[in-house]
């Protein structure tokens, strides 16, 4: 590389040189130097479409193309000190590659439109790792409860154990919140998949441009309607954010829930040492870092979300330099969703459950007093009557240090005469499983139904 200082692109019609400080502060190269695939692409784009304008010829076209591909192999660009931008320094390279031609590709465009192409094409790609990293954390999730089976494990409620559920039925819980987070994904891809070139700097390009050329050669689906909007538009980021943090809600909550479980209170799962790193103080430790780490990460994902929110809110129209901001905080987001969708799926597929001791938890304190009271029911007694007769076993059984199984037929009568010897059979585990036989609820052949038709539904999803 050049080791001379190079004009800026903007030069012409100042005489005083850039206070120093100030010109490394505005830099953004130092950040933005990894849209460079995306800056050559659409710089393709551009020259193909100048080309049908007649700006410049069928051998400049193909001079330019091999000089911006040889631009796009160069290693260690980041350290380059004069370049302002990422589109200044592919300027300064491809004059290098090509000379003088290379200063026609600037013709007919303007850095607003660029960047603004620049930072859909990363966010796309962005969501298209992401939503290929959600699947196989599907998939995993998927195979999790294909191999718990029929186990048992409480499902909580104010984190008081309420009801038994399968643990198939839990990670199930987990799939649709990634099925939403792929749905969300998805429309934001599809509402931002359209080409800002031609765009210009605010008013649209002065040349007869056929601002279809480059949105087809992008992959786009159209040009974009409106100049100024195009150039000043964040909504796309925005919504990646806003899905990112989303998601990572729904990690973190995940990653809360075996961090509880790992613990001796609990004692429902043994975490994989694989993913756990121990205490340099405390030789017994096996602490869950992943899991910790999980739901801090949620953290950053959350506060770029909020941070491009402020930035945007108070901008006029058009383009401004704050908008500069947010790119930082995307690469952020597309990192560190890449680094959690690394991890996680390796980590639930290793997961082991102490079946054991979730189902033992599963059939203690009552868990069954639901499908006791659906019983009284379906004899006909009022459900918020049957409610309270139970609610009277339960004080019973307390009183006495026994479950509702224990208590004999003639103590329950005493509470309701509907009681009979086909009770017991009710308030098993496989009975109080079973009367949830609703779509969507925790019956045994529900929930071997609802695991077939996720992975029908995950299977089906196709990433761009």
């Amino acid at each position: 590389m050049s080791s001379k200082p190079a004009t800026k692109m903007w030069s012409g019609r100042f005489r005083e040189p850039l206070n120093k400080q100030f010109e490394e502060w505005q830099r953004s190269f130092p950040f933005d130097w990894r849209l460079l695939p995306h800056e050559v692409e659409a710089s393709i784009a551009h020259a193909r479409a100048i080309e049908a304008a007649g700006i410049i010829t069928s051998e400049e076209l193909l001079q330019m193309e091999e000089g911006l591909r040889a631009v796009a192999k160069l290693n260690d660009i980041a350290d380059n000190e004069h370049a302002e931008d990422i589109h200044h320094f592919v300027e300064l390279e491809l004059t290098r590659q090509i000379g003088d031609l290379a200063l026609k590709l600037h013709t007919g465009r303007s850095r607003n439109e660029q960047i603004a192409t620049d930072m859909r094409l990363f966010v796309r790609d962005a969501i298209d790792t992401t939503m290929e990293g959600l699947k196989q954390w599907a998939e995993a999730l998927l195979a999790l409860a294909e191999k718990s089976g029929d186990a048992v494990m409480p499902g909580y409620t104010h984190l008081q154990r309420a009801e038994p559920v399968l643990i198939a039925h839990w990670l199930l819980a987990y799939v649709s919140m990634i099925e939403r987070d792929l749905s969300r994904l998805a429309d934001a891809r599809a509402r931002m998949n359209f080409c800002p070139l031609g765009s210009g700097a605010i008013a649209g390009a002065t040349l007869a441009l056929d601002r279809t050329i480059a949105a087809r050669a992008l992959g786009f689906a159209a040009p974009t309607a409106n100049s100024m909007d195009a150039t000043s538009d964040r909504d796309f980021m925005l919504d990646f954010a806003q899905a990112a943090s989303t998601l990572g809600i729904h990690i973190s909550r995940f990653a809360e829930e075996l961090t509880l479980y790992a613990t001796a209170e609990f004692g429902f799962v043994d975490l994989p040492e694989a993913y756990s790193t121990g205490s340099s103080a405390m030789p017994q430790k096996k602490n869950p870092d992943l899991t910790e780490l999980a739901r801090g990460k949620s953290a950053r994902l959350l506060g770029a979300s909020t941070a491009l929110g402020m930035l945007v809110k108070g901008l006029p129209l058009a383009y401004n330099k704050d908008l500069q901001e947010g790119q930082e905080q995307i690469f952020d987001v597309a990192d560190t969703l890449r680094g959690l969708l690394s991890v996680l799926p390796g980590f639930t597929r290793s997961l082991q459950f102490r079946v054991d001791r979730m189902n033992a938890a599963g059939q203690s304190g009552y868990l069954n007093a639901m499908a006791a009271a659906t019983y009284l029911s379906n004899k006909g007694v009022p459900f918020r009557k049957a409610h309270e007769i139970i609610g009277n076993a339960v004080r019973l059984g307390l009183e006495s240090g026994r479950e509702l199984d224990a208590l004999t037929l003639a103590e329950l009568q005493s509470l309701s005469p509907e009681f009979a010897e086909d009770f017991f059979a009710a308030i098993t585990l496989e009975g109080t499983l079973d009367c949830h036989d609703v779509v969507g609820g925790t019956a045994r052949h529900r929930v071997r139904a609802a695991l077939e038709d996720a992975r029908q539904r995950i299977g089906a999803i196709s990433v761009v």
